[in-house]
């Protein structure tokens, strides 16, 4: 009889005001190639996907019908919202541990939080956790397992168990290395979700539909608050024709308007970028699309291969507009190269967005309004604005961990709420969001010349007044005695990007 598995991960579109409100659905990237790994060594394989899923009854439901000898709980290392490790998710991959334990399933967990926090799985019905980059370790888990092959679980490298002789009541198996080869990885099995229900709400939102992929794994760059549980400070690329051939696939048999990348960077080697372009174009591949990367890395040649490879939209970590709060993240860029990537990307018809980091420690109010400054000099085409978030791992995290309280995890994406003592309180830096969304819009309206000068001048005055209000606050939200940066170990150097990984 073949061993039958049902992966499944936690991330319940409905527990999230925002992610609901902003019905950008994308499917769980990980948890499809995992599947598509299982599969292709001969598992049986179903999937329940939480995206538009009621709530953990409808898990139950789909254990109900495959009665699955093992349950994995899997989450989507490439989506960023599992790193933050939200409370919602966390809860209910427990009560899904739970019921599968209660019918007798072997409970597997694998992803961000549960690398991070294997025990607050494990006292919810979890047996094995596997951390860092899983497909591989999946598998020879399960092997063992079910009989497949003869060995013991405890000699599989980076797996937990539960364990009374051991400190925090696991053993920790060492690390395995992440892959350096990607290629060899299936294409995700997207067969297993159910499209039309992520067509329909795209449509529905936006009036056209984006699918998700990855080009890379992991991150080289050494920015102190970026969690990386999964791959740590490594980072493997696959092969320009690879992509190439998979973004084909995609574009004949699901017939996308939009791809996400979802790499943490994509396109760490301009190089890279130009001969992707060219395997997109002998393939027709083409499909407008979106990724993330950073300001040091749109050079003219990446920028030119973006361009000639459909990309629309770059989503570049900015973070600030002070260099004493860039050097004091590690983020290794430079002010200047902000309006430049901008200018370039404009020039070539791209999309040119910013992520934007506020409360930072030691950030001041001069740094703030040198934040507020850089955009809008360069009145990118869109912001992503949160607040500092010390996620377990990180440098950040280590340097603030004295003055975490109960609160350690958002309970939504769209929190936006200081986990430490911050420059200044929560309730200032959440206005101030709204401020910088509101002055960049009018400032983008007045650009663009299609309305009257006059009415979005009118408006901006108004936006003054909000201005001096919020910033004549600042006494009444700043923290008395608040976090300072302090650095307890050497700077690093910057990565060596000449290989495809490392």
């Amino acid at each position: 009889m073949t061993t039958k598995v049902l992966l499944a991960h936690s991330f319940f579109l409905k527990n999230d005001r925002k992610q609901t409100e902003k019905m950008r659905p994308y499917p769980p990237l990980g948890t499809l190639y995992a599947a598509a790994y299982l599969r292709n060594a001969g598992y049986d394989v179903s999937l329940f996907d939480a995206t538009f899923a009621a709530g953990v009854e409808d898990f139950e439901a789909v254990f109900e019908k495959n009665r699955p000898q093992f349950v994995v709980l899997y989450e989507d290392q490439f989506h960023f919202l599992n790193k933050m490790c939200l409370g919602h998710a966390r809860e209910a991959a427990c009560r899904m541990s739970e019921f599968a334990r209660s019918r007798a399933a072997i409970v597997i967990a694998a992803g961000a939080d549960v690398t991070d926090h294997p025990e607050a799985y494990f006292s919810r019905g979890v047996q094995y956790a596997i951390s860092g980059e899983a497909d591989h370790r999946l598998g020879e888990l399960i092997d063992v397992l079910s009989g497949r092959l003869t060995g013991a679980v405890e000699s599989l490298p980076g797996v937990a168990i539960p364990s009374a002789g051991y400190p925090e009541g696991m053993r920790r198996n060492p690390p395995a290395a992440p892959e350096r080869h990607p290629d060899q990885f299936p294409f995700p099995a997207r067969d297993l979700i159910d499209v039309a229900k992520y067509r329909s709400a795209w449509l529905a939102a936006h009036g056209y539909f984006s699918v998700n992929m990855v080009s890379t794994r992991g991150c080289p760059f050494h920015c102190n608050w970026c969690a990386k549980p999964i791959w740590g400070q490594r980072y493997a690329m696959r092969s320009p024709a690879n992509v190439a051939d998979e973004l084909a696939l995609i574009k004949r048999t699901l017939r996308p308007d939009h791809i996400w990348f979802a790499d943490d960077i994509f396109g760490l080697q301009p190089h890279w970028v130009a001969e992707f372009a060219r395997e997109v174009e002998t393939r027709d591949a083409s499909i407008p699309f979106m990724i993330q990367s950073r300001v040091d890395l749109m050079t003219e040649v990446a920028v030119s291969g973006l361009a000639r490879a459909g990309c629309a939209e770059v989503w570049m970590g900015v973070e600030s507009g002070s260099q004493k709060i860039l050097d004091a993240m590690d983020k290794g860029t430079r002010i200047a190269q902000a309006p430049g990537a901008v200018e370039r990307l404009r020039k070539a018809g791209i999309r040119a967005c910013f992520f934007i980091q506020l409360g930072y420690p030691g950030e001041g109010m001069e740094d703030i309004l040198a934040t507020i400054r850089l955009v809008r000099e360069t009145l990118p085409d869109d912001i992503g604005v949160s607040v500092s978030y010390p996620l377990p791992g990180t440098k950040l995290y280590n340097m603030v961990k004295a003055e975490l309280g109960d609160k350690r995890h958002w309970d939504e994406s769209n929190d936006m709420a200081m986990m430490f003592r911050g420059p200044f309180r929560t309730p200032f830096y959440r206005t101030l969001r709204d401020l910088l969304h509101r002055d960049l819009v009018l400032r983008q309206r007045l650009r663009s010349g299609v309305e009257s000068a006059e009415t979005i001048e009118a408006q901006l005055e108004l936006l003054e007044r909000d201005w001096s209000a919020w910033q004549s606050s600042e006494a009444d939200y700043r923290q008395e005695e608040p976090t300072q940066i302090f650095k307890y170990y050497d700077a690093a150097a910057a990565p060596d990007l000449s290989e495809r990984w490392n």
